[in-house]
């Protein structure tokens, strides 16, 4: 199959390019725009209380408009806030809601409480439902703005915070991180495939072809999302980005080692490549399916931003393994051997020492391989015992230094550090609500343990519905938060709920409750699903029913070491409270996904060696020396491209950069490199039970190169 692709890819490469040219016009034309959301509780199901909440809000106050913006001031020099300073506030608040702003429809003062240090005036703004309206952006810009002309000549300084405030910093810091990795993506592809190869004609290729058929991929989501409803997370697009460059420059230079290597052994260039592509196609085919099916595994989450992620994430892979396995050896086949320009390293086989040195070490003494590198993988797995998920996505999505981080922590100088995102308490009724029902209720909500204050409550036009603020002592997304909502204040708003009325709770920490229950769904869905359906692909590529086993165990061991390593730097190293609760599910998929790419591609080689009549201790060794280096190349570019996301200056993408940097790194090095092979080498023969797939037989041969001279 992948000899015939190759021969009709390297005899009709004009015909090939134009086919791509074609797809990425009609895709660019037709496809609709892609948009992301930031609001959680869109990718919650209906029936988790806090969706359930959220629905009756919306429908038994449909034109209320909760507080989406918060205004702190503060004296400048820190000293309390004065009755003179008091109403310096109360003046700029009025003028502020005098001047009309766009989308802004309400801002008023409150008096100082507490100790003075602070004052606040709450924001109303235009309430929006799609995530593409920037109104509320917008009005928070324009209130920024006016704000500071406000305060020149006075003892104060303010800033704005409350979800619009910190959605807007999300999306500024996102776009920012964005630029930044594509940037530090771009440029270490070039650097290191300017080290690896020497020439500049290879370094640009993966930039030329996955920038390119980026337009592709980024048009086929949109459709896949439109037609399916999908809400696409605005953190998907940072990874779409690094996974696509990361992993097609993976495919390619899987595909351009392999070239080289038939160069050097005598075939001229049109056959190489045809060469190349039948050797190697097979692997990468199967270790993108691997992949692919990693990621359409999280369809079956119960989350609405992991149903998106993984199509999305999917879409991604399958375009770079077509563009890898037609437009990459069509180019190539076009340029021949001027593709290594200027360097002329290609023609000499290197002595490769190093690798030599490794692989005849392992084929010798594999279990001191695979005692070391399974120790390794053991030790790191120790620390993911003490793994704590924390939830705050609004400041972890922005850096420490943006207004709305800031001004909410200077918040917390005199107010309950819920006030940015209370959550609601709603109490309905088949018949008007009482005063008495509702003080009493009022009262059971303020003695539950966590609760700061709960507001007088709003009611429906027809008295059926009240609804309850509720502040909390703790910042929304803390675990105290989550805690209180998910143990005391639902148990009480429950149980002291009046005869005859039902209550609920919402709010953001709700969501967030709720988000946890439906990660340790997935956790029990995903991971296994996902799990068997790699073997299957293993079974099928190696024809084995006892490799995939000890293949799928080591990469579960890289899971476990790479989630430790990371709960080691942030949480011991770093004291942070924990790791960005969705980081275990995307870490299983890129550590067990590209993880098994490089086991696939050291045991294919090995199996290409044992073919040629090697014992498996002499075929571990000769895989390790001459795929060694591709997989080393490999892993160090995905690595560093996903290591680029710690560069964009927030802790969501700081910790997804370093995981999944560390995942593969790991996967490469200690795993794919040493302990896989080392196994197999330790296993032997057993290793491809009950087929013979490691049987001595004539290679493939690829067709002629008069075959393909004709275009």
């Amino acid at each position: 199959m992948f000899a015939r692709l190759g021969s009709l890819v390297v005899r009709r490469p004009w015909w090939t390019i134009g086919a791509w040219v074609l797809i990425i016009a009609a895709v660019a034309a037709t496809a609709p725009k892609l948009t992301a959301t930031t609001d959680q509780s869109a990718f919650l199901p209906s029936h988790y209380e806090s969706i359930q909440a959220a629905q009756l809000q919306e429908k038994a106050f449909p034109n209320a408009t909760a507080p989406a913006a918060i205004v702190v001031f503060e004296r400048t020099d820190g000293a309390p806030i004065g009755a003179a300073d008091a109403a310096t506030v109360e003046t700029i608040a009025g003028q502020l809601d005098q001047a009309k702003l766009k989308d802004v429809t309400g801002i008023q003062a409150v008096p100082p409480t507490g100790n003075r240090l602070i004052q606040i005036a709450p924001v109303e703004l235009t309430k929006i439902t799609n995530p593409s309206d920037t109104r509320q952006n917008d009005a928070v810009k324009a209130l920024r703005t006016a704000l500071q002309d406000k305060l020149h000549g006075t003892s104060l300084k303010a800033g704005v915070t409350g979800s619009a405030a910190q959605a807007l910093d999300a999306q500024e810091s996102s776009s920012k991180g964005l630029a930044i990795i594509g940037i530090a993506t771009v440029g270490l592809i070039l650097l290191l495939l300017l080290l690896i190869f020497r020439s500049p004609v290879i370094a640009l290729l993966p930039i030329v072809v996955i920038g390119a058929v980026s337009t592709v991929v980024n048009g086929l989501i949109a459709i896949v999302s439109k037609a399916f409803d999908l809400k696409i997370d605005s953190s998907i697009t940072s990874i779409l980005l690094v996974v696509l460059f990361g992993v097609g420059t993976d495919y390619i230079l899987f595909l351009m080692f392999r070239y080289r290597e038939r160069l050097r052994a005598g075939e001229d260039a049109k056959t190489a490549m045809v060469s190349a592509v039948t050797r190697v196609g097979e692997a990468i085919a199967s270790a993108a399916g691997a992949v692919i099916i990693a990621f359409m595994a999280l369809t079956l989450s119960t989350l609405g931003m992991f149903r998106a992620m993984g199509p999305a994430l999917a879409i991604s892979v399958a375009v770079a393994l077509l563009a890898g396995l037609t437009l990459v050896p069509a180019i190539v086949s076009l340029l021949g051997t001027k593709v290594f320009w200027p360097s002329k390293a290609w023609k000499v086989e290197p002595k490769g020492a190093k690798f030599a040195a490794l692989g005849r070490g392992l084929g010798r003494r594999p279990a001191v391989f695979a005692v070391a590198a399974g120790g390794l993988l053991i030790v790191l797995s120790a620390f993911a015992i003490s793994f704590n998920p924390t939830f705050d996505l609004t400041s972890g999505s922005t850096s420490d230094t943006s207004e709305s981080t800031v001004y909410s922590k200077e918040l917390l100088k005199s107010l309950p550090a819920g006030v940015t995102q209370p959550s609601d308490v709603l109490l309905q009724s088949s018949n008007p609500l009482s005063k008495d029902q509702l003080d009493t209720y009022r009262t059971a909500l303020t003695k539950v343990d966590g609760v700061g204050d709960v507001s007088q409550p709003t009611l429906s036009p027809d008295s059926t519905v009240a609804d309850f603020k509720v502040t909390l002592k703790s910042a929304p997304e803390s675990d105290q938060a989550i805690a209180t909502v998910r143990g005391p204040l639902r148990d009480a708003a429950h149980s002291a709920a009046p005869a005859g009325t039902t209550a609920v709770v919402g709010g953001l920490t709700s969501v967030f409750v709720d988000f946890q229950d439906a990660m340790n769904h997935d956790y029990r869905i995903v991971f296994p699903v996902a799990a068997i359906l790699i073997m299957i692909v293993l079974a099928l590529l190696l024809r084995s029913l006892v490799a995939p086993w000890y293949l799928m165990a080591s990469v579960f061991l890289g899971f476990g070491a790479t989630l430790g390593a990371s709960v080691l730097v942030f949480q011991h190293l770093q004291h942070n409270s924990g790791l960005i609760f969705t980081l275990p599910v995307i870490m299983y998929l890129f550590v067990v996904a590209l993880g098994t790419d490089y086991n696939i591609l050291m045991v294919a080689r090995l199996r290409e060696e044992a073919r040629e009549g090697h014992d498996p201790k002499r075929a571990a060794a000769l895989a390790l020396h001459h795929t060694g280096p591709t997989i080393a190349a490999a892993g160090l570019i995905l690595a560093g491209t996903f290591a680029s996301m710690m560069l964009a200056g927030n802790a969501v993408l700081s910790q997804m950069g370093f995981a999944i940097s560390a995942g593969i790194a790991i996967a490469a090095f200690v795993m794919a490199m040493f302990f896989t092979p080392a196994l197999t080498a330790l296993i032997g023969h057993r290793a491809w039970w009950p087929g013979h797939a490691d049987a001595q037989r004539e290679p493939e041969q690829p067709e002629r190169e008069e075959q393909l001279t004709s275009v």
